[in-house]
């Protein structure tokens, strides 16, 4: 859908008006509750930080970079991010340690996502390649961003969290947009934009979000990174069945591995707290 809407909107101005529309539905939600926020500074300081990280910093670098690159080869760059993100918990997150089983099965859902997209790999020079550099940043702004909300905002309601950190990234990113791209009612707001935008903006990121962080507070985060992977599969079976693309043999071959990798990485018991049978010992 990011990739359909850039062939009508500039990306930065792409990204920072998706979470306008976005977090108006979170903030209207708040507002009719009528539910005092009452959170230590230091949760605030989380929001506002994480919200940086997560919608500001990641999806401006995502929709920049995807301006310069291939769906595909983003969808594979991407992928870095539970890696990333399992190293940024084995060091920040003491009950989350790196395990063999879990790396090894996200490497392996790694290798089925580049196998699904590989005809799509190219770099076409310097650009090609800064865009691809702002992709694994991206990733690795959005599992920093997690890592940190496990570890100190899991007491804070998910829509609450959501809300403020959206809001807190819009300053930045209209004031970077209204630079680079000018007014926007000035843009080609074709009905193709429009739905795209609304897709995202309601789909992909009020009630994406809001779920994500829920799912977070009930379950170890580092098992959450791998919700992209499985959902990078299930992406290629709509392209298939909704806009009738044809599923090629490394689309089949690359889902398996993916969902072999996934099983692998999800299998096995939870280390106890203490045990260095199977995490990676930090020197």
């Amino acid at each position: 859908m990011i990739k359909v809407g850039l062939a009508d909107l500039p990306p930065v101005s792409f990204a920072a008006i998706r979470f306008v529309v976005a977090s108006a539905p979170l903030c209207a939600w708040l507002a009719l509750r009528r539910r005092p926020l009452r959170y230590a500074r230091a949760d605030w300081r989380l929001m506002i930080v994480t919200g940086l990280l997560v919608f500001a910093l990641n999806y401006t670098l995502v929709f920049w970079g995807e301006s310069h690159i291939s769906a595909g080869l983003a969808a594979i760059l991407y992928t870095t991010f539970p890696i990333l993100g399992m190293l940024q918990a084995h060091w920040l997150l003491p009950a989350e340690p790196l395990t063999a089983r879990r790396l090894g099965g996200a490497v392996v859902a790694m290798v089925g996502v580049a196998v699904i997209f590989y005809s799509q790999v190219d770099l076409r020079g310097p650009w090609a390649l800064l865009g691809s550099v702002a992709l694994v940043a991206a990733a690795a702004a959005t599992a920093f961003a997690d890592v940190l909300i496990k570890r100190s905002g899991s007491h804070i309601e998910p829509v609450t969290m959501t809300a403020v950190q959206m809001v807190a990234s819009l300053p930045p990113m209209l004031a970077l947009a209204l630079i680079v791209d000018g007014n926007p009612l000035a843009l080609p707001w074709t009905p193709r934009a429009v739905g795209t935008l609304l897709y995202l903006a309601f789909v992909g990121s009020s009630l994406t979000f809001v779920l994500l962080y829920w799912l977070i507070q009930r379950m170890q985060v580092t098992r959450t990174m791998l919700i992209p992977l499985f959902s990078t599969v299930i992406a290629v079976v709509l392209d298939a069945v909704i806009l009738g693309d044809r599923l090629h043999w490394r689309t089949l071959a690359g889902g398996a591995a993916v969902m072999a990798g996934l099983a692998f990485a999800l299998s096995g018991r939870r280390p106890p707290a203490g045990s260095n049978q199977t995490p990676m010992a930090r020197p």
